[in-house]
């Protein structure tokens, strides 16, 4: 991956600083264009290696790694981008998912300061929950932490061996469903089921990828919602299903699963990971805090910019879970906004 694609090499300065926080496919796609446009950038990340859930979460297979490190190197050598590695950025206290490995804490308003321009492309940490009995027992799982913590044991960035997975339910159906049933398969499940509340239809990661697993043995079980999870000592038994019907559409367009009483049925399993999505995860408190929305997005006019400020925002942080070509996408449409404003001197304090 190449991603500073406009140019080969930095060949001026303008003078301006700009940070980018997030290291993931937005971030790196808005660093790449900004160092061909003259600007020095610094980017920090959490993690202790740059490239986000595509280097952490979604599959080797999918995506090599060795592809995301190619273009970090070049940033690197080429154009003199510094990675501050295991650095969270963030303005109050919260926690999210792998934010066990970052060694130091950087605040947001300190980076203000420091930089003429912040970019936020901090991506989705934080998965939902069913919030139902039993999911908080200790062979619960998110797809993304599952996931996370075999890329790590991978990647020899964690002690001991993983735990057997026995028999897999995963719950979902979008592409974190796919990626974490599929895994479970190929890394010696005894066997992996995977239930949804609509069909193949309906399903985010679309009919082909669920036709593929259940190629590869995968179980699938669809039109059934999870409604409870045996648990024995802290410890999962058995998930507890009720059947579903398609309804009239609700406000994702999609027909509404709607409950058949008297129609519950259970799977025993030995490893649960849930994987009904993400939300975005942001550093922003106090009187930013009025800048994000329920869904937990960074709200941007239409220069991506929060306004009153000179920090902005880009990929799944501000739109939403996404695919990684839009998160791209949306980190260079950004990023051209950014150096459009420097150029016709818009910047506050400018």
């Amino acid at each position: 991956m190449k991603y500073a694609f406009l140019c080969n090499k930095r060949t001026s300065r303008t003078g301006f600083k700009i940070a980018v926080v997030g290291a993931g496919p937005a971030g790196l796609s808005a660093t790449g264009y900004l160092v061909c446009r003259g600007y020095e950038v610094d980017v920090y990340d959490k993690l202790p290696m740059a490239g986000g859930l595509m280097a952490f979460v979604i599959p080797k297979y999918r995506i090599p790694l060795e592809n995301i490190q190619e273009g970090v190197k070049d940033l690197e050598e080429n154009f003199g981008v510094k990675f501050n590695l295991s650095v969270k950025v963030c303005s109050g206290e919260n926690y999210e998912e792998g934010d066990e490995l970052s060694k130091t804490r950087k605040d947001l308003h300190e980076l203000c300061n420091e930089y003429n321009a912040v970019l936020i492309a901090t991506g989705t940490w934080r998965s939902y929950k069913l919030n139902i009995a039993g999911e908080n027992s200790s062979n619960v799982i998110s797809a993304l932490r599952f996931l996370l913590d075999l890329h790590l044991h991978d990647m020899h960035l964690t002690e001991g061996n993983l735990p057997k997975l026995g028999r897999v339910v995963v719950i979902g159906g979008g592409l974190s469903a796919i990626d974490a049933a599929e895994e479970s398969l190929l890394r010696g499940a005894q066997e992996v089921y995977l239930v949804y509340r609509r069909t193949k239809k309906e399903a985010p990661a679309g009919e082909f990828e669920i036709n593929r697993l259940i190629g590869m043995g995968v179980k699938w079980i669809e039109l059934a919602a999870p409604v409870s999870i045996i648990a024995e000592d802290d410890i999962a038994r058995e998930v507890r299903f009720q059947r579903m019907k398609l309804g009239e559409p609700d406000e994702t367009g999609r027909p509404k699963p709607v409950p058949i009483p008297g129609s519950e049925f259970s799977l025993e399993a030995d490893t649960i990971v849930i994987a009904v999505g993400e939300r975005p995860t942001h550093p922003l408190s106090g009187d930013l805090a009025k800048y994000v929305g329920e869904d937990g997005r960074i709200t941007v006019d239409q220069s991506f910019r929060i306004p009153g400020t000179n920090i902005f925002a880009a990929g799944d942080v501000a739109t939403g879970p996404s695919k990684v070509g839009r998160a791209v996408e949306h980190g260079l449409f950004a990023a051209r906004t950014i150096d459009e404003l420097i150029s016709t001197g818009k910047l506050l304090g400018d």
